[in-house]
C-alpha cells in the first residue's frame, strides 16, 4: 500500500488512498470539489521511498472535499485568585474533511487509487425484505 507525506495548513500528514482526514480549513472550497496537493514531501511503499529536498517536484495527491465545518468548543477560563477577576472565552476551530483518492509519482504514474465500492440500491433491498 502506497503512502505520501503532504504538507497543508502548516502541518504534515501521512496519507493513503481511501483515507479520510481533518485538515485546516481550505479557503474558497466547496463540498464535492476536487483538490490537488502539490507539496509532497515524500512518497513510497514497503519497497521504495522517494524523499524530496524539500518537496518532490511533479508528485501530487488528489482528494475530494467532503465538508467544511467547525470542531467542538474549547473553553478558555482564566482566573486570578483573590482578585475577583475571571474571564471565560470559547473557540471553535474550522476544518475541512477530505478523502484521499489518488497518489501520483513524480513522473505522473498512479501509485495508488481508491477502489470503488458498489452498493445495491436501497429500493431493491427493501422489496426483498418485504417479500419474505
Amino acid at each position: 500500500m502506497s503512502y505520501a507525506v503532504i504538507q497543508t495548513g502548516g502541518k504534515q500528514y501521512k496519507v493513503k488512498s481511501g483515507e479520510i482526514l481533518k485538515i485546516e480549513k481550505l479557503p474558497d472550497s466547496k463540498p464535492d470539489s476536487k483538490i490537488e496537493f502539490k507539496e509532497i514531501l515524500a512518497y513510497g511503499d514497503k519497497k521504495i521511498i522517494e524523499i524530496g529536498t524539500p518537496i518532490v517536484q511533479g508528485a501530487k495527491v488528489e482528494a475530494i472535499l467532503i465538508k467544511n465545518s467547525k470542531n467542538r468548543t474549547v473553553l478558555i477560563f482564566k482566573k486570578r485568585r483573590r482578585q475577583n477577576s475571571r474571564r471565560k472565552n470559547g473557540h471553535r476551530q474550522e476544518y475541512s474533511m477530505i478523502r484521499i483518492n489518488k497518489i501520483f509519482s513524480k513522473d505522473g504514474k498512479i501509485l495508488s487509487e481508491v477502489e470503488k465500492i458498489s452498493k445495491p440500491p436501497k429500493k431493491e433491498v427493501a422489496k426483498k425484505e418485504a417479500s419474505k
